[in-house]
């Protein structure tokens, strides 16, 4: 038998072998179609397919080819190379990689927040500024806690019993929060030296002044320690972990250097002490040594950062002297 395929609209058939050769109208759309020995049109159609096949593996090829460049080329770049400040190559699995497998091989099941290391926003830079300049601007930041808290927006912050330098940093960061949309309003008066400010009540600058701007500044001052060290770390924020007793923690920070040495830091302001037994017990499910857990209170003298550490297996130390610490270990 010979078949008839009409190459206009796919009309198929089975025909008589006296019309191989031939051309005929196709019964469904009236176009003008050759009839083709069945045998022939199949080799053909092989032929084709394995044409097709050839061109797809080639495509194949290249396309992984591309692929393992795209690869070597995020590989390649180191936190020499990272604009620490304004990237999400940190969010990229190779970078937190060996923290995975550190927690895997301890069976100590995790939750990797991405967004944590995502420093293209500006919550870095805010975090900075208030956390180089604590001494100064926790007035600010807790004011804006406070107001935060009991539910209202707006902030008046009286800046009469302020010095000249004091006042000058405040409206300074006022302004800064305002410019990088952390305040919806700012206003300075300053022939009664007091600023107005009306708060952002998005969960996530909420977040930020409640005391995730610690973390924040925790982290990008490791990342500059690490940059400018030429060190080689993985480091990650606000790492979920839940151990095989069932108890679950949240981490702060947790990094690990190419010698593997593990260290977790937990960031806190104001009162702490209620939560030293918890991070006691925390070290411990860990594994972890005394020097490698930190626990970095804001505000803390040197003094009672060094009473404290010698009162318990925990290591304490405030925002001025943590990356001292931290050169020392690693």
């Amino acid at each position: 038998m010979a078949l008839f395929r009409c190459n206009k609209c796919g009309h198929i058939r089975e025909v008589g072998n006296d019309y191989i050769g031939k051309s005929v109208k196709c019964p469904k759309c009236k176009q003008i179609t050759p009839i083709y020995d069945t045998l022939s049109f199949v080799k053909a159609l092989i032929q084709k397919h394995i044409a097709q096949n050839k061109e797809l593996e080639q495509l194949r090829q290249i396309s992984a080819k591309e692929d393992a460049k795209d690869i070597q080329a995020v590989e390649s770049v180191t936190v020499e190379e990272i604009d620490i400040h304004n990237t999400k190559s940190l969010t990229q699995a190779d970078k937190y990689e060996p923290i995975i497998e550190w927690f895997e091989k301890r069976q100590i099941q995790f939750q990797i927040n991405h967004e944590a290391v995502d420093t293209t926003g500006f919550f870095d830079e805010i975090a900075l500024s208030i956390g180089n300049n604590f001494d100064v601007l926790k007035f600010v930041s807790d004011q804006i806690k406070y107001i935060q808290n009991k539910g209202y927006t707006n902030v008046k912050l009286d800046l009469s019993k302020k010095n000249q330098k004091e006042i000058n940093q405040i409206t300074s960061f006022c302004k800064e929060m305002h410019d990088y949309s952390f305040v919806a309003k700012y206003f300075y008066q300053k022939k009664d030296k007091i600023i107005r400010l009306t708060l952002q009540t998005a969960p996530k600058i909420r977040a930020f002044f409640n005391g995730i701007w610690m973390e924040w500044f925790t982290f990008i001052k490791l990342l500059e320690f690490f940059q400018d060290k030429k060190i080689d770390a993985s480091c990650m924020r606000s790492i979920q972990v839940s151990f095989p007793n069932g108890v679950s923690n949240e981490l702060d920070i947790f990094f690990l250097t190419k010698k593997n040495t593990p260290v977790c830091i937990e960031c806190k302001s104001g009162e702490f002490r209620q939560d030293i037994d918890k991070y006691l017990k925390l070290r411990k499910q860990l594994n972890i040594q005394k020097d490698q857990f930190i626990l970095c209170i804001f505000g803390l003298s040197k003094e009672q950062t060094q009473g404290l550490t010698s009162m318990y297996d925990l290591t304490f130390t405030n925002e001025i002297n943590l990356m001292s610490h931290i050169e020392k270990i690693i």
